[in-house]
């Protein structure tokens, strides 16, 4: 397998939010990302490179899915807790990325504010990934973004429907939908809207790029015509003291069979994981035969191992 040339738009650079990349890297990494889910084995493209991963919050598919990326890879893949680094006990992000950048090669982390890995990115000399913070979702998105192309064909005019709480897996998708043309529908709840200024740079761009970004507040309206329909948790991490006070918000957002039926014959169900059955998602639709919830999942290796090999060159 011919390694490609690294995407100009990649090589070296942090990714944060693939708002700040041109939208063609989209393809580049999915191209890359469908060549190696069809290898049994990989290249070691990453033989000699050592990733940090930082995971300040739990972590089933992040964490397994760019291990095992990375040493499929021939990469050598360091997983971190808080309470594995001084991090925890008050060393500052600033010098925890100095450091770190003299020991790997890039740097992979889940955590909360979306500020703390700007932060960490400023000062790090490597490339530094979201893995998740509460604003982007990055790589879920590529991961999303490959499964509907895998299940369609193309993802240009493609229409997606996300409904549920607008939040980092929503704004994702809209962003990767905008930079490949997608035609994107948010059904989200008044007080639980996507981020303006993200929604208004994806619509933009999407318009740019031949498709649309728009949000509603009716599910129903959301899902119409949707080849594929999105959903997310409504209780994170950090929001379960409002646990009772969003089940009854996004009830009428379930996916459903019923919601299921609005959308196009062929429509498919998407869902980051983990699901909590009955609440946002039945068990019938994420386990019956329109779920690509469990493509959606695996995909995440190969798209970051994808993302991972244009990073580092």
């Amino acid at each position: 397998m011919v390694r490609p040339e690294p995407h100009p738009g990649l090589r070296g650079r942090s990714v944060l939010t693939l708002m700040h990349h041109p939208s063609d890297t989209i393809g580049a990494v999915l191209d890359l990302a469908d060549a190696l889910k069809r290898e049994p084995v990989w290249p070691a493209w990453l033989a000699g490179r050592t990733v940090a991963m930082i995971f300040e919050k739990p972590s089933t598919r992040t964490r397994v899915s760019f291990e095992a990326a990375i040493a499929r890879l021939g990469g050598h893949p360091i997983a971190l807790s808080g309470r594995d680094m001084q991090l925890g006990r008050g060393e500052t992000i600033e010098d925890t990325a100095k450091v770190l950048s003299r020991f790997v090669d890039a740097i992979v982390i889940r955590t909360g504010a979306h500020a703390s890995i700007e932060e960490l990115s400023r000062h790090a000399d490597v490339p530094v990934v979201n893995a998740l913070t509460h604003a982007h979702h990055p790589c879920q998105a590529l991961a999303d973004a490959q499964t509907l192309r895998e299940r369609f064909g193309s993802l240009e005019g493609l229409p997606v429907a996300y409904v549920g709480d607008g939040n980092n897996c929503c704004a994702s998708l809209m962003i990767v939908g905008a930079h490949t043309g997608m035609h994107v529908t948010c059904g989200c709840p008044e007080g639980y809207l996507p981020d303006p200024d993200i929604t208004a740079w994806c619509a933009a761009t999407a318009e740019a790029n031949g498709g649309s970004v728009r949000v509603v507040q009716d599910p129903v309206e959301a899902v119409a015509g949707a080849r594929g329909v999105y959903t997310d948790v409504w209780v994170s991490m950090g929001d379960e003291e409002q646990e009772a006070e969003r089940i009854g918000v996004f009830s009428p957002y379930r996916v459903d069979d019923a919601l299921m039926g609005k959308a196009a014959p062929d429509a498919v169900a998407l869902h980051p994981l983990p699901a909590h059955d009955g609440l946002e998602i039945t068990r019938s639709v994420l386990h019956g035969p329109r779920s690509a919830a469990w493509d959606e999942a695996e995909n995440r290796m190969h798209a970051q191992a994808a993302l991972l090999t244009h990073l580092l060159g």
